[in-house]
Formats: C-alpha cells, sequence, structure tokens
C-alpha cells in the first residue's frame, strides 16, 4: 500500500484544527481507557489499518490488556467490559454506522444511564472525530508503522 499524500504537508491548519479538538477530547475528562476502546471500536468498523493499529498501541500503553483488545469487536458476547463502556461501545457503533442505524433511542436510552448529559456530548464528539480521522486516513492511504516482517505463509 502507498500513500496518497501527507494531508500534514497539504493542509497543515486543516490538520492542526483536528488536532485541536483532538487534545479538547483528552482532557475532557472521559477516562482514557474509553476513549481508546472507542477510537480502535470505530477505527475497526471502518476498516482503518492505520488508527486501528495506532490506538491500539496507545491502549497498550495506558495499560489496556491485549484480551480486551482482542475481544472488541465481540465485546457484546465477552464479560471483559464495564457497562458503562458497553453504552459507549453500542453508541460509537450506532454513531459510526449511523446512516444505517439513525441512532436508535434504545441505544441512546443505555447510554444516559451511563453518561451525564456533559459525558455523553464529550463521547459523541470522541466518535465523530476518530471517525473524522478514520476518513482522512483511508482516503488518503495512510500507512501504518511497519516494525516486524509479515509472517511467512
Amino acid at each position: 500500500m502507498k500513500a496518497r499524500l501527507n494531508p500534514y504537508h497539504a493542509a497543515p491548519e486543516a490538520m492542526k484544527a483536528l488536532a485541536t479538538v483532538e487534545t479538547y477530547i483528552h482532557g475532557s475528562g472521559l477516562e482514557p481507557s474509553l476513549i481508546e476502546l472507542v477510537k480502535t471500536r470505530a477505527s475497526q468498523i471502518n476498516g482503518c489499518a492505520y488508527c486501528i493499529h495506532l490506538h491500539t498501541r496507545d491502549a497498550r500503553a495506558r495499560g489496556e490488556s491485549e484480551e480486551r483488545l482482542y475481544l472488541l469487536d465481540a465485546w457484546r458476547d465477552s464479560p471483559l467490559y464495564t457497562e458503562r463502556e458497553r453504552a459507549a461501545l453500542a453508541w460509537t457503533e450506532a454513531v459510526t454506522l449511523v446512516a444505517q442505524t439513525h441512532a436508535p433511542d434504545a441505544v441512546y436510552d443505555e447510554v444516559r444511564q451511563h453518561f451525564a448529559e456533559d459525558e455523553f456530548v464529550k463521547l459523541t464528539l470522541a466518535i465523530a472525530t476518530i471517525n473524522a480521522w478514520n476518513r482522512m486516513a483511508i482516503s488518503f492511504r495512510s500507512v501504518h508503522p511497519v516494525t516486524s516482517p509479515p509472517a511467512a505463509p
């Protein structure tokens, strides 16, 4: 895979604006582990290898377990996630796939049980922002760092 262009070089002010929102999210008071789970799950749905690589690495650096990262795609079938995380992951899926889901009332109601109104807005902003990052990375074919050779067949 070859990158199409580097958006940081092509439009640095645009990327700085997106990074400013990212900085806000990290200082918003939401749990860093929750933010990384949400970012990773949205990136899985969108198929963004660059962001999956980045956010699983960041999650590990913050102490996230390998097991929870491996099972994230099947979070509904695993007891490893808290009710608050489950609500956030359901909302992540609903918002990431909003064209299909239209953010259903049942999911909204579940999130409201676990998040204060301001947290709910911040969570939704985090989801919207990772979706923006995913679209930038996928559109321009950003290539994640490669530190080991491909596995032998």
